[in-house]
């Protein structure tokens, strides 16, 4: 696929976005003979998806990893959806911290940072300067504006989402012959663009086969189709919050305008904020320097 076409459906009406989307989904469920799930989060564009997945199947389960890292508000919404398969991960967020280091900046950034601490003179000529050991270039390399990252006194890793979410999901699907069906959109990050350009919205040959049936779509089309078909949401999104991931994830958290998520989290669950911001030693999670090393605000007012 090419970047003109992504472009091309995303600036499609939502009526013929929904026609192309079902079509998507009658074809992966049609290659897998119904064995497929939702992986259904309770944020605003799980609930689109799987409220068009079961307008054509009814019966296709949906998938959620409770893996404590959620608003409240998000576990109580869960509960309210029928056919819910709940799964938990076998680390805590503690444990993996400790394990694999803070997720900051973004997926790809963290991972960057700790394949180059590793110590691997080849992985550090790709990662830190961008070229291969064929001498060829690369654009997957750690930017410069977060090298001073290689310097922080605490571990960064994107090894969290493998943990918390990516290892639940696929014991699932290897247990029960489940494929899998997300909503990620091409417009959320660089990498899911490149992921929709490669292998379109069903991904039939990858080492794990996924389906992104709303890649082309864009956030407005999502709450214009809450909206248009009155589909009940999460109410977190009353509260102010944009974005419902994990809740002490700073993924991206250098890209908000304040208040921050934390300045928010403060006001809206000043118990929740505390326990991340409490001292690693205390028993917390210890954002709080990490916060500070990175420059993000954490505090809406004095506590």
């Amino acid at each position: 696929m090419e970047l003109w076409q992504l472009q091309q459906f995303q600036g499609l009406p939502l009526e013929i976005k929904i026609q192309k989307s079902k079509l998507r989904i009658r074809e992966w469920y049609e290659h897998y003979g119904g064995q497929i799930n939702v992986s259904f989060s309770g944020g605003k564009d799980s609930t689109v998806l799987l409220h068009l997945v079961r307008s054509m199947y009814p019966e296709v389960p949906a998938v959620f990893s409770d893996t404590g890292l959620e608003f409240p508000e998000i576990r109580k919404f869960v509960k309210t959806i029928p056919n819910v398969t709940w799964i938990r991960p076998d680390m805590s967020f503690r444990q993996v911290i400790e394990k694999h280091g803070y997720p900051v900046v973004s997926k790809e950034q963290s991972e960057w940072v700790h394949r180059i601490r590793c110590g691997n003179p080849d992985v550090f000529q790709e990662k830190y300067f961008g070229v291969r050991t064929d001498g060829k270039t690369t654009r997957f390399k750690l930017a410069g504006q977060w090298r001073f990252l290689l310097d922080a006194p605490f571990k960064i890793s994107s090894g969290c989402c493998n943990e918390m979410k990516k290892k639940p999901l696929k014991k699932y699907t290897k247990e029960t012959g489940r494929s899998p069906m997300i909503a990620t959109m091409a417009c959320e990050s660089r990498l899911r663009m490149q992921q929709w350009l490669n292998n379109g919205c069903n991904a039939y040959d990858t080492k794990q086969p996924i389906s992104t049936p709303l890649a082309f779509w864009l956030e407005d089309d999502i709450w214009e189709y809450l909206r248009r078909f009155q589909v009940p949401y999460c109410k977190i999104y009353d509260m102010g919050y944009t974005r419902t991931g994990c809740i002490f994830c700073m993924f991206g958290a250098h890209l908000d305008t304040e208040p921050t998520r934390f300045q928010q989290l403060q006001q809206t669950h000043p118990k929740l904020w505390r326990y991340c911001m409490k001292d690693w030693e205390a028993g917390g999670l210890g954002l709080r320097p990490v916060l500070e090393y990175i420059g993000i605000p954490y505090e809406a007012y004095t506590v």
